[in-house]
């Protein structure tokens, strides 16, 4: 190679060094979290761990035993069973294995049990009453109160025909939210899919070819509450325009076909016995809606033999649930109290669970229907409902910080964690200081973590076979106190010296301020 084309190599090498792009920063990821979703505190898990062992008391208490199945099960063992949902497993987080299996985040707990009872039907006893509570996942748009992820609390009994078991269903949740302190609250509703089936076929919208068109009167009929008679009415026929200008399509059922279905919307009468009655002459006709009717009557006379035909379970044609798998009864837990809704206007605060008999969806495993009934308690409502009536079963203060020990003495490592361990074989919740900070900022954690006391002990406290007591919250209280003499006082209670063989009795004495 020759001088000139060494030099026209090396300055072609210089300048295709300077057009390749400088090496790029790394890419952080953004500490953010996914829309659907909400983190929790220690405040809300302990209120929250104590509405669930008063639900799971009373579900014991009934001969409810636990059982737990896994967040993902195959896709089609879940079924197609989404409520209210015109295409099916729409809504599901769902992916595949390495053997291309599908599977799917579970969207309930009662399609997972039904897989469970199918896979152990031979050694499981019959009935078999369980409960279950666990995360559920809805991939669906998240928003105000509307999660992708959310706590179900359910009760179930399996291989019961007998309405009985939904009879006793029913009282059981009566009793949990009784035992929630939510008495005088709440009303359980019952109705029979049955019912509504007979209802249906009187007005000739019976079989699977008019499967969408019942959808649209059974959502028509499930808004009584919020849009009235005249509403339902509306719905039941062409459609109806709200205040907003949203036009919903309607049922474009005939006027009479309107008037049957009203007919049983207004059928609830003081008593039980009477509602049923008139349930019954409406649909005299139907077969369906005889039997449905009939396990009504047998529901309404074990209420009253138990004690719950008080207001407490009430027979209400207007029950309407969406998930296509009922077959029977159907229940509804509503609060009967007023909140504000987000534009300040009272509202009743509504359902925080439901469910009903599902006979056909265990026999999609088996070739048989396997009867079965269960309630479900949605966890989140209920939180929110006894938050907003000040239950004394969520009324909890946060768990009382650790004691921390704190470490002025690196070289003395070891002492400072002997200290703990005798506190914590006394039985207090303890820690030692485990970052690099000084005194100051080592109180200032134990502040944050809601410590009521610190433990110190340096040089002189040692020689003196001292150790130190910090009570920080009695030691903020006192800034506030104009009185020198009251004052001093009280920084004497606030931090004083105990000998170190009395450390654990000088922190009982700081924590017993506070029990």
């Amino acid at each position: 190679m020759s001088e000139n084309d060494q030099t026209r190599s090396d300055a072609g090498m210089a300048a295709a060094s300077q057009e390749q792009p400088k090496d790029k920063a790394p890419q952080r990821p953004k500490a953010r979290l996914a829309r659907g979703f909400v983190d929790r505190g220690p405040a809300e898990l302990a209120a929250s761990a104590r509405m669930l062992e008063k639900i799971r008391e009373t579900y014991e208490f009934y001969g409810f035993d636990a059982v737990e199945t896994p967040f993902i099960e195959y896709t089609d063992a879940l079924g197609k069973f989404l409520p209210d949902q015109d295409r099916p497993n729409e809504g599901v987080f769902s992916f595949q294995d390495d053997d291309e299996q599908w599977l799917s985040l579970r969207y309930d707990l009662t399609a997972p049990l039904a897989r469970f009872v199918a896979e152990h039907f031979d050694s499981l006893p019959k009935p078999y009453k369980s409960y279950r509570a666990g995360w559920v996942f809805r991939n669906e748009k998240p928003g105000p109160g509307r999660f992708r992820q959310f706590m179900q609390f359910d009760a179930d009994i399996v291989g019961a025909a007998s309405v009985t078991a939904d009879a006793e269903v029913c009282m059981m949740a009566a009793d949990t939210l009784d035992a929630l302190g939510l008495a005088g609250k709440y009303v359980i509703k019952i109705n029979n899919r049955k019912v509504l089936d007979g209802v249906m076929e009187a007005i000739g919208i019976g079989g699977e070819d008019n499967a969408g068109r019942r959808l649209t009167v059974l959502r028509a009929m499930d808004k009584l509450d919020k849009v009235g008679v005249d509403g339902v009415r509306d719905l039941l026929g062409k459609g109806r325009m709200d205040p907003s200008g949203d036009f919903t399509r309607g049922a474009e059922l005939t006027p009479e076909a309107a008037d049957q279905v009203l007919a049983v919307l207004g059928a609830r009468e003081d008593s039980n016995a009477a509602t049923v009655a008139n349930m019954a002459r409406a649909f005299a006709g139907t077969a369906t809606g005889r039997e449905g009717c009939a396990e009504l009557a047998e529901i309404a006379g074990l209420l009253s033999a138990a004690g719950y035909d008080d207001g407490r379970v009430i027979i209400d044609p207007s029950v309407v649930r969406g998930l296509e798998y009922y077959t029977g009864p159907v229940f509804e837990a509503e609060l009967t109290f007023e909140v504000k809704d987000e534009k300040g206007r009272p509202v009743r605060f509504g359902s925080v669970g439901g469910g009903g008999r599902y006979d056909g969806l265990v026999g999609r495993f088996r070739g048989e229907d396997v009867p079965a009934t269960g309630f479900s308690i949605g966890v989140s409502r209920l939180m929110a409902a006894l938050l907003a009536v000040k239950s004394p079963v969520v009324a909890v203060e946060p768990p009382m910080g650790p004691v921390v020990v704190l470490v002025l003495d690196r070289d003395r490592l070891g002492d400072y964690q002997a200290m703990v361990g005798r506190l914590r074989a006394a039985g207090v919740r303890a820690e030692l200081y485990m970052g690099q900070a000084g005194m100051q900022a080592q109180v200032k954690y134990a502040d944050k973590r809601g410590s009521v006391c610190v433990v110190i002990q340096g040089s002189n406290e040692k020689e003196k076979g001292e150790v130190t007591i910090k009570d920080l919250r009695l030691g903020a209280s006192i800034r506030q106190i104009k009185d020198r003499e009251t004052y001093l006082a009280k920084q004497a209670e606030a931090q004083f010296a105990a000998p170190e063989a009395d450390l654990v009795a000088a922190v009982n004495r700081v924590r017993d301020r506070y029990r």
